[in-house]
């Protein structure tokens, strides 16, 4: 990707331009997944995919040999309960024509990709498809690998090939970019309460102080 692609208000995600890969996030994975804590990543994810789903995003499913490997993990699926991930042999999603092809009838360019484990699922589609014309953006804290070092030398390389890495709660705040957007406002606020920690948590807390009287009230 140029650099004048990475600069300007151009380069940040928008819902109409985006479209969403998730990657085996299946119980395979998750076993050996030792960079993050695994039910951060399956929080991330969940919350990723609760956000593209918010704002009409196209959302592409796929595991890999989900036979032996296990189904992909529930949060995920229950979000798009009637979407059939794409089972691959290939360990690269991009080398898989039917995730390709999905991927391209969308129309978008914005490649927006998650998955287990980061050094393989991910860095391989995603450093493949950045070579292709796409603008790939790796979602970090809803992927993981086997090590932090595993991890963090993926994202490096990524990065060398042109891959911006984002974080998910950073891809839906580019999404939503103004809060007089109140059409997906609702959903934005859903999506953070359940997944976002502590804002969250602060954001549960404000609500209940909006809803106490304050003493004052005749």
């Amino acid at each position: 990707m140029s650099t004048e692609n990475k600069a300007g208000l151009g380069a940040l995600l928008t819902p109409e331009e985006s479209v969403v890969v998730l990657i085996d996030h299946q119980p395979f994975q998750v076993a050996n997944l030792h960079s993050h804590e695994p039910t951060m990543i399956i929080n991330n994810v969940v919350g990723l995919a609760k956000a593209a789903k918010a704002f009409d995003v196209p959302t592409i499913l796929t595991t890999v040999l989900e036979e032996r490997g296990g189904l992909l993990i529930q949060g995920v699926q229950d979000v798009f309960p009637e979407q059939k991930p794409i089972n691959r042999t290939f360990i690269n999603t991009w080398q898989d024509e039917r995730v390709v092809d999905a991927v391209k009838a969308t129309g978008r360019k914005k490649l927006i990709l998650a998955g287990l484990w980061t050094e393989i699922c991910l860095a391989m589609p995603a450093i493949q498809s950045a070579g292709e014309g796409f603008e790939v953006f790796a979602v970090t804290d809803a992927s993981g690998g086997v090590s932090k070092e595993a991890h963090d030398m993926a994202v490096q390389r990524m990065i060398q090939a042109g891959v911006t890495p984002i974080t998910w709660m950073a891809v839906m705040a580019e999404w939503q970019r103004d809060w007089a957007r109140e059409k997906t406002i609702s959903g934005t606020v859903e999506v953070q309460a359940q997944h976002g920690g502590a804002s969250g948590v602060a954001f549960a807390w404000e609500q209940q102080l909006l809803a106490t009287p304050t003493g004052n009230e005749a």
